[in-house]
């Protein structure tokens, strides 16, 4: 009982998490038939739902691009359909004919991937289980197009919010970047050579999720870039834009960082005194940009907890540990850097940041 509890909460939380698009093409999919059979006046408008639920019914990331594309594809490959089949009916022949002119159809038009697929599964579709209409081919491709409008209409007018899978992503991304120091300060504190092996190995795993991160601003920034109800999460959206990039090189920068720790320990290297603390607290520094992210703020904590790691890789640190332990200790540096990148600040003020690696640069400065 307590395992299907678990289960029918699981799905519940599923379901909300997609309630926005179930009421978009629900929404989209009856108003684009109102629209084809009440405004327009054909009398069975069947493509214009389908084409509103396609053009809603697209992957994260240029939803807008790849709604128009559909449309057109299902245009095409409609038309095409429409005007062939009923004229040379239908059969194997046949069906192979319509659906080779339509994807060459697209082809000639420049189009992409997307609309000379659609393009082809439109024209099966009329060729095997619709009748040629008999107003002809412009009539259902007036419908996709009648459907596709109606689609993008409505995700403007509904749309999701945009900071939701930005959140979600976000705490992802960030939180195997923390996880990844956590394990790196654990295996050096350690000494533990097989530990680091395992931050490793998942750490190595971390660029999908920067990928989707990235997917999900694009589609974030799409939908509060035409959607007027959501042009006040622009704020949000940017800080996580600005976020982004300098997030990528730190996790880029963990990744050869827990490499060269795992051949420091194998090779027996000592370990520099202050680095597993320092790996703590950037882990820490990177938690605090999470939630600052999440709390719409801006990360000024961030900054302050990475500038104080910053300021703790010094050069002693550098001569505590052979070559591959000075690498690990130079890239807490460049680490610190992208965290103080991601609250904002340019290169230059987050390097300033650092304590120069040559004493007499040292001296200079203190004078």
């Amino acid at each position: 009982m307590h395992r299907l509890r678990e289960e029918l909460v699981r799905r519940l939380r599923r379901l909300l998490r997609t309630g926005v698009p179930i009421v978009q093409c629900a929404v989209a999919a009856g108003l684009a038939w109102f629209v084809a059979k009440n405004v327009v006046g054909h009398p069975l408008p069947f493509f214009a739902p389908t084409a509103a639920v396609i053009s809603l019914g697209v992957s994260l990331g240029q939803r807008m691009r790849r709604s128009l594309e559909l449309v057109v594809g299902v245009s095409i490959g409609i038309g095409v359909g429409d005007l062939l089949i009923s004229v040379i009916g239908t059969g194997s022949w046949q069906i192979a004919l319509v659906v080779a002119l339509a994807m060459s159809t697209a082809v000639l038009l420049d189009s992409g991937v997307v609309i000379v697929l659609q393009a082809a599964s439109s024209s099966v579709l009329v060729a095997t289980l619709l009748p040629p209409a008999s107003e002809g081919g412009l009539t259902r491709m007036v419908d996709a197009a009648i459907g596709g409008l109606v689609g993008f209409v409505v995700a403007t007018l509904l749309p999701a919010n945009p900071l939701t899978v930005a959140h979600r992503n976000g705490r992802l991304v960030l939180g195997a970047l923390a996880d990844a120091l956590r394990g790196v300060a654990g295996a050096v504190a350690r000494q533990d050579p097989e530990m680091a092996g395992d931050v490793l190995a998942n750490a190595r795993k971390s660029q999908r999720l920067v990928e989707e991160f990235r997917k999900a601003l694009e589609t974030g920034q799409e939908i509060a870039r035409f959607a007027p109800i959501r042009w006040r999460r622009r704020g949000d959206l940017e800080r996580y834009d600005n976020a982004a990039a300098p997030i990528d090189r730190a996790l880029r920068n963990t990744r050869v960082l827990a490499r060269r720790a795992l051949a420091a320990l194998r090779d027996g290297e000592p370990v520099p005194r202050p680095l597993p603390a320092l790996l703590e607290e950037l882990a820490g520094a990177v938690v605090l940009l999470r939630d600052e992210l999440a709390s719409g703020v801006d990360p000024l904590q961030t900054r302050e907890a990475a500038r104080s790691v910053a300021k703790k890789s010094t050069v002693e640190m550098l001569g505590e540990g052979d070559f591959s332990m000075q690498v690990v200790v130079l890239q807490v540096r460049s680490i610190a850097v992208d965290l103080l990148q991601a609250t904002g600040l340019s290169r230059t003020e987050a390097t300033a940041a650092l304590p120069p690696l040559h004493p007499e640069a040292q001296r200079e400065r203190d004078s």
